[in-house]
């Protein structure tokens, strides 16, 4: 069986506040609350998925809000920029709405003849938003962000690496990509159909610090695979390369596989199905705290250690 990923799945990174988090990525940057679950690994914590309108691959934000945890550093041998696709005449609304929300960014530059506007969230994560011509996703349609202008998901991410070759080789040799442009210190990898939602930039990071794991840093990066026999295809095919692969876990919403990339970046292999709609309806999406199965009889216990959540344009 092919053993290429088609894209990214999903980003996870590591947040404060929760609150403030959700205020955020929905409030400003106008994306979907999909999910309101918790780490399945500590679930007095929360995990929280953003994305658009069905948390789509390609489009799934998801953070663990550990309040109170010291700060990351970032540095070479993490996934360093999360980069968002919008409209390619939204360049202005979205100037403007930074400004409005007091965030700061970065003069405005040109890299491989996208513009690109950098700045970070709340908790000094870096982040991107790149005016795409060619993205035809359908954003959420009914969040604070009028349609025109929405965050269509993801256009890229950025690997800082301490020896890019190394990493490439296994991204194009194994997981499906291919290079497509290079330039300054970057290599862009493309995968599946191309395009936004599909990108990775692996920048040269030797002359950086190594990063350190903490708030304000990213956790994971995960790409796609089609089912189940894809994802143990993929399994199969990495393992006989020597990494220590996880076996396939249930994550509910999609199975995956986890393993450290030769950087030290941990990448995730994440199904397409069964996808946020397995235990809610499209419609709720996001509005209650929903559980594995199997940490259902701990709910009481669980809901007490969590802080309520009040989500911009459903509970304010």
């Amino acid at each position: 069986m092919n053993t290429d990923t088609t894209g990214i799945h999903h980003v996870t990174a590591i947040a404060g506040d929760p609150q403030r988090n959700v205020d955020f990525y929905v409030g400003l940057l106008g994306l979907r609350l999909v999910k309101k679950t918790v780490n399945f690994d500590d679930p007095g914590t929360y995990h929280l998925y953003y994305g658009d309108g069905a948390g789509s691959p390609g489009s799934i934000m998801t953070f663990f809000p550990w309040a109170g945890s010291p700060a990351g550093l970032q540095g070479t041998g993490q996934l360093a920029v999360t980069a968002f696709s919008i409209p390619e005449g939204s360049l202005g609304y979205w100037t403007d709405r930074l400004i409005d929300g007091g965030i700061r960014f970065e003069k405005l530059t040109r890299r491989f003849d996208d513009t690109v506007v950098a700045f970070a969230d709340p908790d000094g994560m870096k982040l991107e938003i790149i005016a795409s011509p060619n993205d035809d996703r359908k954003p959420w349609q009914d969040g604070p962000v009028p349609a025109e202008h929405a965050v269509r998901g993801f256009h890229h991410v950025t690997l800082s690496e301490r020896d890019p070759a190394r990493t490439t080789k296994l991204m194009t040799g194994t997981l499906g990509f291919r290079q497509v442009e290079e330039g300054d210190g970057r290599w862009r990898l493309e995968a599946g159909d191309g395009g936004p939602g599909n990108l990775v930039d692996v920048v040269d990071g030797s002359r950086d610090s190594r990063g350190r794991m903490g708030v304000g840093t990213v956790h994971h990066v995960a790409f796609r695979a089609d089912n189940d026999d894809h994802l143990l295809a993929i399994r199969e095919e990495v393992a006989g390369l020597g990494y220590d692969v996880t076996p396939v876990l249930d994550r509910n919403y999609f199975h995956s596989i986890y393993f450290r990339e030769p950087g030290g970046v941990l990448f995730e292999i994440a199904t397409d199905p069964p996808g946020f709609a397995a235990d809610e309806a499209p419609e709720e999406l996001g509005r209650s705290l929903k559980l594995p199965p199997w940490l259902e009889e701990r709910r009481p216990e669980i809901e007490e250690a969590l802080t309520p959540l009040l989500v911009p344009g459903v509970d304010r």
